[in-house]
């Protein structure tokens, strides 16, 4: 993002202003979307005007009411220009995504022409009845999810995705940023207070486990707020009485926090049997995925899935199942497939909704546990859709679910192949010390989960897969 933002600027310096490019910040909330608007400006030494258009539902408040109406206004874009008292400011838009839309009209076809670098030097705002050349203006959008925003907007825009933080930059965030700022806005000096990097670290993994740094920074005033009522109450003139510094330590968290929210994102130290575990991707940063599977006797053979899953997620477990069924003979041969038995899937907290195409290959996994009787690779984590022939499709958010595998100490990762070239893109200290494999047909994720076993694959599939997908690099 930094690369792509000194980009801008650098054409932005050699053509004398930057026209024709709209950039939208992708990602969780508290990652720094809002912040790195305001540091473009500071940086084209230009003007900011940040206004929220979640929730906004009349076109007229982009485009202006007419005069005719009583409380008739000009629309956002010209309030900008009129507090700015420029032509040229920085205008963010937070929260594109969370547009609404009604009888007023549709205020997210409305911004098409705003933000369209081909369009937006005629603006006519209705209140003014004027055309105005918004093509000086740099506007800087933002969003947590990108599904909810048409696609006609989208096309407009130029995407920069912000992933969540690992615990090395969160920690790196709180000491040069979040305590020196907090410390100072709660009147207390760097002679006051302490924090050890085990204190933040702890306050991470126990108390701040989002994507973002927001919680991170809650928790940080909620300690320096307790500091500073010690501080006043043992105060003397201008001098602090016993002038004892306050040492926020992992030892003494507790007193200042609490008790941990968080203890771990695992459930099992050791996966049972039938039990696998995936990687998933939320709006709020990553997280681990259990899916379990058990059976129980019954006269028919059915399949049942619980544990709200949405639609997309009921169609990859009906193909796990219909996959594992037919292949049933390759993988394990004379074991008979569930004769005489119920098998039900779950996948843990019924109350969050869960959805998506990629617990495909998770849900192929934990049925063959169960079906072989057998436990999978331990600290395993994968991820990938199947399709009805075993080949595994590529997803999104990889660098959110190796953030999250790594949280949950998962060091052996099964990827897609297509998502090879994702991975090389990622920083090498987030790859340090992680066994990553890229598959592209399941046969190989069951190598790796299950390394005693054998895939028992006739020769003619083996060669007509070879001839079709020559080996990759793995």
């Amino acid at each position: 993002i930094k690369e792509r933002i000194l980009e801008f600027i650098g054409v932005g310096k050699l053509t004398g202003g930057v026209k024709g490019s709209i950039i939208c910040l992708v990602g969780p909330p508290g990652v720094g979307k809002t912040s790195i608007g305001k540091s473009v400006a500071r940086a084209l030494n230009r003007k900011f005007y940040r206004f929220s258009v979640g929730g906004m539902r009349d076109e007229a408040e982009i485009k202006g009411h007419r005069r005719t109406y009583i409380g008739a206004m000009p629309g956002k874009m010209i309030q900008a220009l009129k507090y700015t008292e420029t032509m040229n400011p920085v205008i963010m838009l937070d929260e594109v995504d969370k547009m609404g839309a009604s009888y007023h009209g549709d205020p997210a076809s409305a911004l098409l022409e705003v933000l369209d670098p081909e369009q937006n030097r005629d603006f006519l705002d209705h209140y003014l009845d004027v055309h105005c050349d918004l093509s000086n203006v740099l506007f800087i959008v933002t969003a947590n999810i990108l599904d909810t925003i048409p696609e006609p907007l989208k096309d407009r825009m130029e995407m920069l995705r912000l992933s969540g933080y690992i615990q090395a930059e969160k920690i790196a965030i709180a000491q040069k940023y979040l305590i020196p700022r907090n410390r100072k806005l709660m009147g207390l000096k760097a002679s006051d207070v302490t924090f050890t990097k085990g204190a933040i670290a702890q306050i991470i993994n126990g108390y701040a486990r989002e994507a973002g740094v927001r919680t991170l920074e809650n928790n940080l005033k909620k300690i320096l707020r307790k500091v500073a009522v010690k501080i006043a109450k043992g105060q003397q003139g201008k001098g602090r009485k016993g002038g004892q510094k306050a040492l926020i330590a992992e030892a003494n968290l507790s007193t200042y926090l609490g008790k941990p929210i968080f203890t771990t994102d695992r459930y099992y130290k050791v996966n049972p049997v039938g039990v696998a575990t995936g990687l998933a991707w939320t709006s709020m940063g990553g997280a681990t995925l259990y899916i379990e599977t058990v059976r129980y006797p019954a006269e028919k053979l059915e399949m049942k899935l619980t544990g709200q899953a949405g639609d997309v997620m009921k169609e990859s477990a009906q193909i796990a199942w219909t996959y594992v069924q037919s292949h049933a003979e390759q993988y394990a041969p004379g074991t008979p497939f569930f004769e005489k038995s119920q098998v039900h899937i779950h996948i843990p907290e019924g109350a969050t909704p869960k959805d998506g195409p990629s617990a495909g290959i998770t849900m192929v996994t934990a049925l063959l546990s169960l079906l072989m009787n057998q436990k999978v690779r331990q600290n395993l984590g994968m991820t990938g859709e199947i399709t009805l022939t075993g080949k595994v499709l590529p997803i999104g958010g990889l660098k959110e679910k190796l953030i999250a595998a790594r949280r949950s100490k998962l060091d052996v990762l099964i990827f897609p192949k297509e998502n090879l070239r994702d991975y090389d893109e990622l920083p090498e200290y987030l790859k340090k010390g992680l066994e990553v494999h890229f598959v592209d047909y399941y046969e190989e994720v069951f190598t790796i989960a299950f390394p005693e076993k054998k895939v028992h694959a006739t020769t003619k599939t083996k060669l007509a897969r070879k001839k079709a997908h020559p080996a990759g690099r793995a």
